[in-house]
């Protein structure tokens, strides 16, 4: 079989694999998510196995510790981040009524500068932009929620993921055989390298960054509630979990912190110290935890990141979000490879 014409086989069959992924993505929550996990929990299970404990035992020891821990937070924290949200959400419209009086003579103030017609050019721009965003927000997670988590049952997500992980896990040596086996002998040291790469890349990226989200999230709670600042768990938690998102939980720390800081304190001394909060965890995030724990040399950019994820909620809702990261290093490292590739071309060189 000649090059060109393996080359179309395979893109044609990547095509059906697409096309029936597709079809099928409404169902693939649960074994997405048991496949997550497994991925995750490998190396653990890896490591009983070289200590003489079967593969089966140590994917059971793992599975259990991992699902007691889940539930352990589900049970305890869940509940308590719930109810200091849902006491936020009630509080919202006061706290809005207290900043727009507090406020709203000193802008009144500022728009007096203007001619009454650019005022009420600023005025209907604000409010257009402000409507438009909030609803970009809502019809994101909308589509979040209806294309992921509500078309597959609760219970098939607790009990299919966690059985599709254990059997991941134990039979990851002769799962990652097989699809070793299939690989084109010709250019299997190439495909091995460039597998080699995007599993370097997604083990630093989601196992290393799971770990800064839970860090960020214990940094910014223990803070926020050593000021005194209400809603601080729910607020801390949030911000951490959303780190994982460039960019985004970063801002919604900052600033919801420091409204809720404005409107509970009414002083800047307070407004200062949930900065300093923040400082302190950007700056532990930036030179101690992501280079610990993430590493300098995973090849994600931020924005490719939050492309990825954006257009995987955009598509697929919740799965989508689950798949975004891995498919974004599987591209980002298939896209190296192409232009050392292509500069090592004689297009290139000539």
């Amino acid at each position: 079989m000649s090059p060109q014409t393996q080359t179309r086989a395979w893109l044609i069959s990547l095509g059906i694999l697409l096309v029936f992924l597709w079809l099928v993505h409404p169902v693939l929550l649960p074994f997405i998510s048991g496949l997550v996990i497994a991925y995750f929990l490998a190396p653990v299970v890896n490591f009983f196995e070289k200590n003489h404990i079967p593969r089966w035992l140590g994917s059971i020891m793992v599975l259990l510790s991992f699902g007691s821990v889940a539930v352990a937070i589900i049970t305890l924290v869940a509940p308590l981040i719930s109810s200091q949200l849902g006491a936020l959400v009630d509080a919202t419209p006061g706290y809005i009524a207290k900043l727009r009086s507090h406020y709203t003579p000193w802008i009144e103030e500022w728009l007096q500068r203007f001619q009454p017609a650019d005022v009420e050019k600023l005025r209907s721009a604000a409010g257009q932009s402000a409507g438009e965003a909030a609803g970009w927000l809502a019809k994101l997670f909308h589509n979040i929620i209806t294309g992921g988590i509500a078309l597959i049952d609760a219970f098939a997500l607790a009990i299919i993921a966690p059985v599709v992980a254990f059997f991941t896990l134990r039979d990851w040596p002769t799962l990652t055989a097989s699809i070793d086996s299939i690989f084109p002998r010709r250019y299997y040291g190439l495909i091995r390298e460039q597998l080699a790469d995007i599993d370097s890349t997604l083990s630093g990226f989601i196992r290393g960054q799971a770990l800064v989200c839970l860090a960020l999230g214990i940094i910014y709670s223990t803070g926020l509630t050593a000021i005194g600042l209400k809603y601080s768990l729910a607020i801390g938690v949030t911000s951490g979990v959303l780190s994982f998102i460039p960019y985004i939980g970063t801002a919604f720390g900052w600033i919801s912190s420091i409204i809720l800081a404005l409107v509970q304190f009414d002083d800047m001394l307070h407004v200062g110290l949930v900065v300093v909060v923040f400082y302190v965890g950007h700056f532990l995030e930036a030179y101690v935890l992501t280079p610990k724990l993430v590493g300098h040399r995973v090849g994600l950019h931020p924005l490719w990141i939050l492309f990825a994820l954006i257009c995987g909620a955009k598509l697929l809702g919740f799965t989508g979000l689950l798949i975004a990261v891995p498919t974004a290093a599987v591209i980002g490292v298939l896209i190296r490879f192409a232009i050392r590739a292509y500069k090592d071309s004689p297009m290139y060189k000539n």
